[in-house]
Parts: C-alpha cells; sequence; structure tokens
C-alpha cells in the first residue's frame, strides 16, 4: 500500500499542478479493487491533500473524482508502462466524474 500511495502522489501531483487543473477542488478517490481498499484524498490549490486509506465498503464517501484500478496498473501507469488513454480505452482503468470535471480532466490525461 506504501507504493501505492507514492504513486498516487505522483500522478495526482503532476495533475493538480497543471495550469488546466487550476481552480479545482474536489474530493477524489482512487479504489484498488485487488487490495479492496480506497484512498481519499482532496485535489485543490495546485496540490493532492489529505491522502488516507479505507477498507473499501458502504462507509467510503463518494467523491467527485473516481479512479478504479489494480495496485498493479496504478504502478505501471506511474513507471510509465502505461499510458492512461490506453489503460481507460481497455478498461484497466475507470474514470467517474461529473461532466464538467470529465472534459476538464481529458486535457490532463
Amino acid at each position: 500500500m506504501d507504493q501505492c500511495l507514492i504513486a498516487l502522489e505522483e500522478i495526482l501531483g503532476d495533475l493538480a499542478s497543471s495550469p488546466a487543473a487550476a481552480g479545482l477542488d474536489r474530493s477524489l478517490s482512487c479504489r484498488l479493487t485487488d487490495l479492496d481498499e480506497v484512498v481519499l484524498g482532496r485535489l485543490g490549490g495546485g496540490a493532492v491533500r489529505d491522502l488516507h486509506v479505507l477498507p473499501h465498503g458502504p462507509a467510503v464517501p463518494k467523491a467527485d473524482i473516481r479512479l478504479t484500478m489494480t495496485s498493479d496498473d496504478l504502478i505501471a501507469l506511474t513507471a510509465g508502462h502505461v499510458h492512461f488513454g490506453q489503460a481507460w480505452a481497455t478498461g484497466r482503468v475507470k474514470l467517474e466524474a461529473g461532466l464538467r470535471d470529465l472534459l476538464r480532466l481529458r486535457k490532463l490525461l
């Protein structure tokens, strides 16, 4: 899980610092299906804050931006072995968000 948190901080940090993300203030989550855990945090102010891990279940709050993938896919994305668009198109990564957020995020991903 430590590797996953480091990978998420890297990916989301790059996303948050992008000019296209200026003004975004959204909750986010990343469900790691193979670990049955969810990483929650906040994207805003050019940074990702408050990352913490919860076991997956009905008590997990629904975030504005939601990612779902395996821990191996997360590490592969960070290492550059897999491109986000390719992973999303093949179903390895799932991204859910409101329409406005999706349009904004497509520029970043």
